[in-house]
């Protein structure tokens, strides 16, 4: 982890479970003061708790609902009131809903959109302006291994992951004239309550990594200028396969393994 990173803010989303805990946790014990924010109190107040005694460092909690479109500019207003100067921005909440497109409430699909990729081009524009004045930050993104493809029965979420893909890339590259890392982390089947959350846990992986080993692949991506990770040789390996598939097929695979009448 960047050593520069030590006694800076860092402010990590949707850091009540999962990848979020375990980038909070690794940051903390890189001597990194964090604001944490999801819609879970009680879990951050604990998580908080434990980063504090276990490592010494600062760590303010904020309670958001990122489905909401208020919410980023009141994250931001938290930090300006406390004077804190966040250097290192996490998007990491996110969420996605299995099943087939009409059969999803709308609700879900919107609030999915709107935490996906509308919170996270509304924090970024947020936060960015003060990085550039003081040339200095880096952000990461959370993406998915769903950002390289179509996928059938989970088409919204992987579309969202396919927007948090290219906008980090993009910036990553507007950014770098001021010092400014952008990096998309793009994780496979993961430890975490994801699958839980979709509706999708007979799909979930039997070679699942670990949200710490995700965490760890993230931070060095964005320590070494990378604009995106792939975390895992094997899904690096799937991801990448793919390019020599025509789209069709590939989507039409991925249907195959998603369709509901497949369940086990």
């Amino acid at each position: 982890m960047d050593k520069a990173w030590r006694n800076r803010w860092g402010l990590v989303t949707g850091a009540s479970a999962g990848i979020g805990v375990a980038l909070a946790q690794e940051l903390a014990a890189g001597g990194v003061h964090l604001v944490l924010t999801a819609r879970r109190s009680d879990r951050l107040e604990e998580l908080a708790k434990s980063l504090r005694s276990k490592h010494g460092v600062r760590v303010e909690v904020f309670t958001a609902d990122l489905s909401l479109a208020d919410a980023p500019p009141k994250v931001f207003e938290f930090t300006e009131q406390r004077g804190i100067e966040i250097d290192l921005l996490i998007n990491n909440a996110g969420f996605g809903q299995y099943g087939e497109f009409p059969q999803v409430e709308t609700q879900r699909l919107l609030d999915m959109v709107q935490v996906n990729c509308n919170a996270v081009v509304h924090l970024t524009r947020l936060f960015l302006p003060g990085m550039v004045q003081r040339r200095r930050g880096d952000v990461l993104i959370l993406a998915s291994t769903a950002s390289f493809q179509a996928v059938p029965y989970i088409s919204t979420y992987a579309a969202t992951k396919a927007f948090d893909l290219l906008f980090a890339e993009g910036l990553a590259e507007e950014m770098k004239p001021y010092g400014i890392r952008v990096c998309a982390l793009c994780p496979g089947s993961t430890e975490s309550e994801f699958h839980a959350v979709a509706g999708q846990q007979q799909f979930t992986g039997r070679n699942m990594e670990t949200a710490e080993k995700v965490a760890r692949t993230g931070l060095q991506a964005l320590v070494d200028w990378k604009s995106y990770v792939i975390s895992g040789f094997g899904n690096y390996m799937g991801a990448q396969s793919q390019r020599m598939v025509p789209r069709r097929l590939v989507t039409r695979i991925a249907a195959n393994l998603f369709r509901p009448n497949k369940k086990q």
